[in-house]
């Protein structure tokens, strides 16, 4: 079992929400995978979470309004 990087505890796969501020532009990502913390909530994705994040983030770069809500589609 993965452990925690700030306080040792035990990573648990969970959601959450990726909010990102771009100068101003504001992109929220719901229910990205994800790895949860059971005694401090820190929370760690893996590469291939990160990678589509950033995918979704270049796609909505040239879209982007003041705020872009969207779904993390696996």
């Amino acid at each position: 079992m993965e452990k925690c990087f700030m306080c040792k505890g035990n990573m648990e796969n969970g959601y959450t929400n990726y909010m990102l501020d771009m100068d101003g532009h504001f992109i929220i990502i719901k229910n990205v995978p994800c790895h949860v913390c059971s005694q401090c909530g820190e929370v760690s994705y893996s590469g291939e979470t990160m990678a589509k994040i950033e995918n979704i983030v270049n796609v909505l770069k040239e879209n982007l309004t003041e705020v872009a809500i969207v779904e993390f589609a696996a």
